[in-house]
């Protein structure tokens, strides 16, 4: 049958289309938060993606998924949390002294 290898049993009603949906939409926006440059959006993206995977673990009954998903969400909200009332900042030194941190020194 077709897609059978992705999804087993295929879904019969309108709230299990919406349910399958969200989770891969949510594995899409998990992978897509890793190459946003902007803290506050990446958050806001990944809180959204393990919102979509925690709403499916929440209906295969999975509790590792679940707890999980809903780990990555409150970590992610905490974040950008902090980052709107300004607690949390990166500033040029920081940069400086990442950059001195992992540099590799040539060998001439």
């Amino acid at each position: 049958m077709f897609l059978e290898s992705l999804i087993p049993v295929l879904p019969s009603s309108l709230a299990e289309i919406f349910i399958y949906v969200g989770a891969y939409l949510g594995i899409i926006f998990l992978v897509y938060a890793i190459f946003i440059e902007q803290e506050f959006r990446q958050d806001l993206i990944r809180m959204l993606g393990a919102g979509g995977i925690m709403i499916y673990g929440l209906y295969i009954e999975n509790s590792i998924v679940t707890i999980a998903m809903a780990a990555v969400m409150g970590a992610s909200l905490i974040e950008f949390l902090e980052i709107l009332v300004g607690l949390h900042k990166h500033g040029p030194e920081d940069l400086k002294r990442y950059k001195k941190m992992w540099r590799i020194e040539k060998k001439s």
